[in-house]
């Protein structure tokens, strides 16, 4: 029997292929077939007349390959090394600093830079999601895409803005493809957000979606048991009240849910007027 061959891709099926893949980025104006053996030696990249020559002599025609085990400790050593590297921090300047140094977790080798904050630290409020995605990865700002949007709408319903609040992410840097981060990967990334917590020592802490909920507030029941309930979350000197609630990029896929998550930016609200009226 003969076999048919499948008919080639069209254009459309190529770009949902490698949308599924996480490639949403060029990184070249024209494709490369780095399969393919080259006819000819690629010509050299022009260089500056401004390096020294002893520079051009010395440069090795292509750099060496880095061993993973190279870029980043074990998994057991980086979580002690962020424990350690985040509890010396003062301040959320250097908090930061050691952030933009740590070789700890391989997300940063993928990432365009780090996504640390937004905001006022001086705010009563901190909001803290999951990861950032493709548009904070390119601003450098948590919550700057559609469901950034969508937040700023949220915390305007109760009278707040980003100069009222101070917005962060439990991992600062971008996942490729914007997949689910590893437990690894947030255990090595906890100890950093949990410092920058207690440097802002807000009045009341909201962690948005289910990740970032399970992660600081230490619970395996998923959003809608916990959404809209108090918890107290513990920074080692002071108990700060904790609510969760829906993830605004959630509310986009699932705009039905959008009166619960008002009910709970309601009690936040209230809480807050509390804590004002009370302090």
């Amino acid at each position: 029997m003969d076999l048919i061959p499948e008919p080639a891709p069209n254009l459309r099926q190529l770009l949902a292929f490698y949308l599924e893949a996480g490639v949403d980025c060029a990184l070249t104006e024209e494709p490369v077939d780095r399969l393919s053996e080259p006819d000819a030696p690629i010509a050299p990249a022009p260089v500056r007349e401004t390096a020294p020559p002893r520079l051009l002599r010395e440069t090795p025609a292509a750099a060496p390959t880095v061993p993973r085990s190279e870029i980043a400790p074990p998994p057991e050593a980086a979580i002690a090394i962020a424990r350690e590297a985040a509890r010396t921090a003062p301040t959320l300047e250097e908090l930061r600093a050691l952030l933009e140094n740590f070789e700890g977790c391989a997300l940063k080798n993928t990432a365009t830079r780090l996504v640390f904050a937004d905001g006022n630290p001086q705010a009563r409020i901190m909001f803290v999601g999951e990861a950032p995605g493709r548009d904070e990865d390119i601003e450098g700002l948590p919550f700057v895409g559609r469901s950034g949007k969508l937040l700023d709408r949220m915390i305007a319903a109760i009278g707040l803005d980003r100069s009222k609040a101070y917005i962060a992410n439990v991992i600062p840097w971008r996942p490729p493809g914007n997949r689910t981060p590893t437990p690894q990967e947030t255990q090595i990334c906890l100890p950093f957000i949990q410092r920058q917590i207690e440097l802002v020592n807000p009045d009341v802490l909201v962690t948005l979606g289910n990740p970032s909920t399970q992660t600081l507030l230490s619970t395996r029941d998923g959003i809608m048991k916990t959404r809209g309930k108090w918890f107290d979350y513990d920074t080692g000197t002071r108990t700060i009240r904790a609510m969760a609630t829906f993830h605004p990029a959630y509310l986009l896929r699932s705009p039905s849910y959008k009166r619960m998550s008002w009910q709970d930016l309601r009690a936040i609200a209230k809480a807050l007027e509390q804590t004002q009226s009370s302090s």
